[in-house]
């Protein structure tokens, strides 16, 4: 009887991990559900086929002010075309990702219910990105929260210094992982190892194999467990009769 009921366990956490692999934040301009968009604009257009965001969304995806979030790019100067593209990709791949069930967590903030956690950057990506901001200026490390909204817009807060980029974030590591608070998170990884996700793709989207990749290794280890203590909980118990 404890076998087979950490089996049905088992089987439904495999269920809910399926559930996982195509879904959508709970989040301030992402869709419900993940479906196609056509129409969807420029750097995210490879996400056309199946994506959580809409075509509006991904239009002002790459505007240097728009209705997305109100944040201004260019807080310490004028941000380089090269070091934008960067983020305009970045927001893509959150806006508009259906592949980040693995690393979506609770977020108790006023302008979204979930947010993502140490998703795996292939390192081509990071380094990519560090490379083309290393001569960019910016005031802060996080920039996630601390800023100053008495505009409407972001501001670097009182007693802060625009500093070169590279004081900031000394490494590409340090960047990718501390400039949206933890949400990525650094890899060794080549982005043909099949163990990381890419900001940049064409074709078919990558990403959804390295999701399964996730979800399975959870899944493993969670059956594992609960077979485990199940069945030391039927052991005790036939030792007690």
């Amino acid at each position: 009887m404890w076998v087979i009921l950490a089996l049905l366990l088992a089987l439904s956490s495999g269920v809910m991990s399926q559930d996982k692999l195509n879904v959508c934040m709970d989040a301030k301009h992402h869709k419900e559900k993940p479906g196609p968009e056509g129409d969807l604009y420029s750097q995210c257009a490879p996400w056309r086929d199946n994506a959580c965001c809409t075509a509006n969304t991904s239009t002002a995806a790459h505007n240097d002010s728009s209705y997305l979030y109100n944040f201004n790019w260019d807080h310490c100067g004028v941000m380089s075309d090269k070091c934008k593209k960067h983020f305009t990709q970045d927001t893509c791949f959150y806006e508009c990702s259906p592949h980040l069930g693995p690393w979506i967590q609770d977020a108790d903030e006023s302008w979204r219910m979930q947010r993502i956690l140490d998703v795996p950057l292939c390192k081509e990506d990071c380094h990519r990105w560090f490379e083309d901001c290393k001569d960019d200026f910016t005031c802060k490390t996080d920039w996630h929260k601390g800023w100053d909204w008495s505009s409407g817009v972001n501001k670097c807060p009182a007693g802060s210094m625009c500093r070169k980029w590279t004081e900031v974030y000394p490494t590409a590591k340090s960047m990718c992982e501390q400039i949206w608070s933890k949400s990525y998170l650094y890899t060794t990884l080549p982005n043909t190892s099949g163990r990381c996700m890419q900001l940049w793709f064409t074709g078919t989207n990558p990403n959804k194999k390295v999701a399964e990749y996730y979800l399975n290794n959870a899944q493993q280890h969670q059956s594992f467990a609960l077979t485990t203590l199940l069945l030391m909980a039927g052991a005790f118990r036939s030792v007690m009769m």
